[in-house]
């Protein structure tokens, strides 16, 4: 790294990335198999995983400084998930320092299959132990930290995070990746929150995205958006729905995507850009992931995504307004 990057990275904002850290092993497929079949993997890969853990990964690479804090299986030497996950971390200059480790139990691990469309089927095991771990110091975990970043996987350890960093006054940014309850706390502990489609769906139980957001709206007063593959951002301002187009990309690997997303739009927040804006540079990171096969290690560099979006001027977005859509 040459001095002037290394300075840029010094001025750069922080984001702490705080949930949940898994080592992913990825087996790719023709076919998904059928109960009691077996299949040929074509391929097979072991990569880092988890909301958090992508996420800060991501940050880093779009030169952001990112840490990480989440519970892991422990101690060194003795979990080699987390030993590993540790190590790629490291490479990448994501600053682990505040990972827990939990000592006699193993880190989350994940099975995932691939098909050749690029449909995927995840079976995770994570011990329900490292789930009820708290952290040991929230508000020294954030003392640093420029904006916060927090999946709902883990909510014992992420809630006291949230609510250190929103005494500080920092910015908030949940990522509503697990099917949960309309009023949830973690709902309230965000200033931002920006939902998968499944997960507002299944935590709602309305098919319509928006509807879905108004729904929300009723129990917090964070910015509400949810993603929705390749298919329009929709987001809530003001009491009105907008939706924010989103980068058309031929996928190969959609693994990660989402928390390259919300890394993405972390960073750009902090770094003061609106919601909006920030927005769309979240799309553009996660679109160029989406291009790449190796999960979490395909997520772009800030050179990349500022191509992508000079490339790409904004279009007009769309205003909702029950069941009609107005250019605005």
């Amino acid at each position: 790294m040459s001095s002037s990057e290394i300075s840029a990275r010094r001025r750069a904002p922080r984001i702490l990335c705080a949930g949940i850290i898994v080592l992913d092993e990825v087996f790719r497929v023709d076919e998904f198999p059928q109960p009691d079949g077996k299949v040929q993997a074509k391929g097979f890969f072991v990569v880092n995983g988890g909301c958090a853990a992508n996420a800060a990964l991501a940050i880093a690479r779009l030169g952001g400084r990112a840490a990480l804090a989440g519970p892991m299986g422990g101690p060194a030497g003795e979990d080699d998930n987390g030993d590993r996950v540790l190590k790629a971390l490291a490479r990448e200059q994501v600053d682990c320092g505040f990972c827990q480790r939990v000592g006699g139990l193993s880190t989350a691990l994940s099975a995932i299959f691939m098909n050749a469309r690029g449909d995927r089927t995840i079976v995770t095991y994570r011990d329900e132990r490292i789930a009820a771990t708290a952290p040991t110091d929230p508000h020294a975990i954030v003392a640093t930290a420029d904006a916060v970043l927090a999946d709902n996987r883990y909510p014992d350890f992420v809630r006291p995070i949230c609510a250190a960093a929103r005494a500080r006054g920092l910015p908030v940014v949940l990522d509503g990746d697990r099917p949960t309850v309309e009023d949830d706390p973690l709902f309230r502990a965000a200033t931002h929150v920006i939902f998968s489609s499944e997960c507002l769906r299944a935590t709602t139980g309305l098919a319509d995205l928006g509807a879905g957001l108004q729904r929300i709206a009723r129990n917090t007063d964070a910015f509400l958006a949810v993603s929705n593959g390749p298919d329009d951002i929709i987001y809530r301002d003001s009491g009105a729905l907008h939706r924010l187009p989103v980068f058309k990309i031929a996928p190969l690997d959609t693994l990660g995507a989402g928390d390259a997303l919300h890394g993405g739009f972390a960073l750009a927040l902090a770094e003061g850009q609106s919601e909006v804006d920030a927005m769309r540079f979240g799309a553009a990171v996660a679109g160029i992931k989406c291009t790449r096969l190796g999960g979490s290690s395909g997520a772009p560099t800030r050179a990349e995504v500022e191509a992508l979006l000079a490339g790409n001027p904004p279009r007009p977005h769309c205003t909702e307004r029950g069941d009609e859509a107005l250019q605005s």
